[in-house]
């Protein structure tokens, strides 16, 4: 039997983050642009021939108006890539950017294609989230028998039920300002983050530019929580029908210990040995193993754990073998459920800050992550490193990789 070929990870790069709003950084710059501009220096950098690509796998969440159709083929013809390439657009929630890699990785095992650029794309500034709609959240006969909530209110059930406090929850998030702001004061982004300029050339953004560094548990503390009205409105009655022994639910979340909405784009680079041979390529990683499950949707947001433990059996390894764990900050109680449930302790865990300070593109996210992993693994003489994230109607993704 012929064995499945190994996946390799040969380059990962992303724009900086963008505040995803009127006068953000990046809410000048069409998606599709963000895309083909880190096509071309992605190419540049690894020296594949466009002609060698099979795929462009792109995830995007609200893929509406200019984020419709499938960007990533669009992008490549923007670069002049006129028979090379095709693409295609996929839609996991939250996950979208590293579900986007996890199909070419796969497509790659299969022995079927051998060059697949994967990430994902989103532009909060210019097409709004929920801009798509969906059944599940804006159908009320729908999402009334699915038990829809917010996820702002699981977030707060989840913190909730494990008794996390306030306290907890902005100590999280002031880590997450302060380790990004470090990572860039430090250089830690420089390799990965290539920054975006307009049609003349001129900069527009370098920097993620929602990081504050001065973040502590005393100023975050004096945020009001934001979900604490649209679940009296309705949504605590739903989440206490299906979560009885919690007498009432305590709204701790804020924006500053949620994830900020921004723009931003990321790909990577992946292919077999055989490609890598035949094009030159330098791989920095392999992909282990990849993990997907279905949580329980009402408290919606703790399938990382569980997704982690499949991406973990797939590649025969366990949570102590892992040296560095990217966990998706949508919220503080995310991460922070995440080690309590497996047991990772906080110091493998977002090393250079999250989507709290930096923000967190939907679509883009995880490749983000993927890529910020890459570089932390080389950066501390780490082997293997996780990702994963949580996503919305109860799911969870995550990918192994190591370092070659």
């Amino acid at each position: 039997m012929t064995p499945f070929p190994d996946v390799y990870i040969c380059d990962a790069l992303r724009t900086p983050r963008g505040k995803g709003r009127a006068g953000g950084g990046l809410a000048t710059v069409k998606p599709v642009r963000l895309v083909a501009d880190l096509l071309a220096e992605l190419q540049r950098r690894t020296g594949f021939a466009p002609e060698a690509v099979d795929d462009i796998i792109l995830g995007c969440v609200s893929p509406v108006g200019e984020q419709g159709g499938p960007m990533g083929r669009t992008a490549a013809l923007l670069n002049g890539w006129r028979t090379a390439a095709p693409g295609l657009q996929v839609n996991r929630f939250c996950a979208s950017g590293l579900e986007a890699i996890n199909l070419a990785a796969q497509k790659i095992r299969s022995g079927w294609e051998h060059l697949v650029i994967a990430g994902g794309v989103e532009s909060m500034s210019r097409v709004p989230m929920f801009s798509d709609g969906g059944a599940w959240q804006f159908d009320p006969e729908i999402s009334t028998a699915c038990d829809y909530l917010p996820q702002g209110i699981s977030a707060d059930l989840i913190a909730t039920l494990a008794g996390m406090t306030r306290a907890d929850l902005d100590a999280f998030a002031a880590r997450s300002h302060q380790l990004a702001a470090r990572a860039w004061a430090a250089g830690h982004f420089d390799r990965s983050v290539v920054p975006v300029v307009d049609e003349l050339g001129l900069p527009l953004l370098a920097r993620d530019e929602n990081i504050r560094a001065g973040a502590s548990i005393e100023t975050l503390g004096a945020l009001a929580p934001v979900f604490g009205d649209i679940g009296a409105g309705g949504y605590d009655f739903v989440a206490l029908g299906r979560y009885p022994q919690v007498p009432a639910i305590r709204h701790d979340h804020t924006a500053g210990n949620s994830s900020a909405i921004v723009d931003g784009a990321a790909l990577a680079l992946l292919a077999s040995a055989s490609q890598v041979e035949a094009s030159g390529l330098t791989p920095r990683a392999r992909v282990l193993g990849t993990g997907l499950c279905a949580s329980e949707p009402v408290i919606m947001l703790t399938g990382p754990a569980e997704a982690a433990r499949r991406a973990l059996a797939v590649a025969g390894l366990g949570f102590d073998d892992i040296d560095l764990f990217e966990v998706n900050e949508a919220f503080a109680s995310v991460p922070l459920h995440f080690m309590a449930d497996t047991g990772v302790p906080l110091e493998k865990v977002n090393i250079d800050g999250g989507a709290i300070a930096m923000g967190h593109p939907l679509g883009a996210t995880g490749a983000m992550l993927l890529g910020t992993l890459i570089d932390a693994l080389e950066r501390t003489g780490g082997k293997r490193g996780l990702v994963t994230l949580c996503i919305g109607a109860g799911m969870g993704s995550a990918t192994v990789i190591e370092l070659v």
